[in-house]
């Protein structure tokens, strides 16, 4: 077993424990609620809440690690997963470190720079977050409204940015990408519920596989 194989090893027993405590931890404090001091909503409204949840979110149970996986290793995405902010933080600064490192996506050099650009990101925004509780009122408060519209800006900025890095290396896949999204929205809206996962689960995937044929076709060419 080389370094690297041990280091999984390690990781995996580490990020299967925080895991796990990061779920009882999660259930705490409706636990305390519920059972110390007798605040429930009833079955059925947390089962209600439960599927609404469901159908937003529950397509990127499926997508995500196969998505962030060749950018950010094992390691990362139990730091990502268990951290959160992983689209709108750890991706984009996983990403950054790879460009910066040299490093390719999919190699166990790459994983190590992704999971190195996670835990940046992840002491950072606690750094940041800390600054936001104890004085973000007040300086927000202070700034003009044209600034605080600009704010708004900064995920669809970061999304674009992401993608940007991807597609400039196969344009075909991006323009693929960009237009089974657009035909998937369009799609989803004649649907009763507008079940949106929909669009994600059939991006995702089908990008995936058109990335794949089109490597195919670049390795056979070769």
């Amino acid at each position: 077993m080389n370094i690297y194989d041990e280091y999984i090893k390690d990781i995996t027993k580490i990020g299967r424990f925080t895991m796990l405590l990061g779920l009882v931890v999660s259930f705490l404090p409706p636990a305390v609620m519920t059972w110390g001091f007798g605040f429930n909503p009833g079955l059925g409204a947390i089962i209600a809440g439960a599927i609404s949840q469901i159908s937003v979110s529950g397509a990127f149970y499926f997508s995500e690690p196969i998505s962030y996986f060749p950018i950010v290793g094992r390691a990362g995405l139990y730091m990502g997963f268990l951290s959160g902010n992983l689209v709108n933080m750890r991706i984009p600064a996983a990403v950054s470190a790879l460009e910066g490192s040299g490093y390719k996506s999919g190699t166990d050099e790459g994983a190590i720079m992704g999971t190195i650009g996670i835990g940046v990101s992840i002491w950072v925004g606690i750094i940041f977050l800390l600054l936001a509780v104890f004085a973000g009122q007040t300086v927000l408060s202070a700034l003009p409204e044209s600034f605080m519209k600009m704010l708004s800006l900064i995920i669809p900025a970061l999304f674009g940015g992401v993608f940007a890095q991807f597609a400039i290396k196969s344009p075909k896949t991006g323009a693929f990408a960009l237009a089974i999204a657009f035909i998937m929205t369009k799609i989803v809206a004649f649907i009763p519920g507008q079940p949106s996962f929909i669009v994600t689960l059939v991006a995702v995937f089908s990008t995936i596989a058109f990335a794949k044929n089109q490597l195919s076709k670049q390795i056979d060419n070769k």
